[in-house]
């Protein structure tokens, strides 16, 4: 088995215990999953630069969480 498998790969079911089947994504759509993971990066990158606090570590987390749930909208 690989170790990693692009975001954006057709062979992205490789690593993926859950979900059996995927659909192919259009190249706009590889694109637009590419950058939701790049800017949310960014921000948590961001984010995590300003410090240490449980309100940051929140912050951090639904960063987290938004990036999966806009991804999930984009592999539906």
């Amino acid at each position: 088995m690989t170790d990693t498998v692009s975001s954006i790969s057709d062979d992205r079911t490789i690593n993926n215990v859950m979900r059996h089947a995927y659909r192919v994504l259009t190249n706009e759509e590889k694109a637009a999953m590419q950058r939701i993971k790049d800017d949310g990066l960014a921000f948590h990158d961001f984010i995590g630069s300003l410090g240490q606090s449980r309100e940051l570590s929140l912050a951090k987390t639904k960063i987290e969480e938004a990036v999966m749930w806009a991804v999930k909208h984009l592999t539906a």
